[in-house]
């Protein structure tokens, strides 16, 4: 390891353990899901604070927790167990483009997956042993399946295949698999490890990534979140999605990075 390598690694070790603690949650949207105690109402309250992660932080909190009322604070009931009647109280939500009309097809896909799984994680690894790329792949696939889907939903699930970093759903991954005992991330789901995982590439990670030297991809799509995560393996294999507290923490909180590229 050089010398600039090294003086990498310490920066970030060091400024993961400073955000990788309860005191994250309670501004981020993973404070949602932190609200539930079920595996599944983690997994979908989960799912859709993800998706819903664009904008101002406290936005999509607000957005999440107008969703979750309106399940009655109780979203894997809501989604199993609904008649129709009970649809209507999901009419003229709203977070940014994504409507009530995206929010009731992915209410019925949610549903027709968990009455045949027992966890949203097989949505995305049907198999043991998918990378990534093949598991974001497969669940828009699958997500965009069902008879009754609108192509105008598509765009808020998105995939390798067209090129996208997949930011918001690496981020949900991140969520499910990393386990430590910091108390952020979940860790529930056992199919994929977190050394495996992409890194979630927003404009902050990308910003710290960049002055950091760790990125030189002009474009923020997929191959420049394999190329992140590949030089964040270098500082830790077993588990380089880490650095994403510390590349994101850096930027927002304190809107200035050390450059040591």
């Amino acid at each position: 390891m050089t010398e600039k390598v090294f003086d990498k690694k310490y920066l970030l070790d060091k400024k993961s353990e400073q955000y990788n603690t309860t005191k994250f949650i309670e501004n981020d949207p993973i404070s949602i899901p932190h609200s539930f105690s079920l595996k599944q109402d983690i997994e979908i309250m989960g799912f859709f604070a993800s998706i819903f992660a664009w904008g101002q932080r406290q936005t999509i909190i607000n957005k999440c927790k107008d969703l979750s009322l309106r399940m009655d604070n109780a979203p894997f009931q809501f989604i199993t167990q609904h008649r129709d009647t009970d649809l209507k109280r999901l009419l003229a939500f709203k977070h940014r483009t994504f409507n009530d009309t995206d929010l009731l097809y992915t209410i019925q896909f949610l549903k027709h997956h968990y009455l045949r799984e027992d966890s949203l994680e097989t949505a995305f690894f049907p198999q043991q042993n998918m990378s990534v790329e093949e598991a974001l792949n497969h669940f828009k696939a699958y997500f965009c399946s069902l008879p009754s889907f609108m192509q105008r939903t598509a765009k808020h699930i998105s995939s390798p295949s067209q090129k996208s970093a997949c930011k918001r759903l690496n981020m949900y991954l991140r969520w499910m698999v990393r386990k430590d005992n910091k108390g952020v991330d979940f860790g529930l789901w056992q199919r994929i490890a977190p050394k495996d995982l992409i890194c979630p590439l927003d404009v902050h990670v990308e910003r710290t990534a960049r002055m950091l030297g760790l990125l030189t991809r002009n474009k923020p799509d997929w191959k420049a979140a394999i190329e992140l995560t590949k030089n964040l393996t270098i500082l830790d294999p077993n588990d380089p999605v880490k650095y994403d507290f510390a590349l994101f923490g850096i930027s927002i909180e304190e809107k200035c990075i050390i450059n040591l590229s």
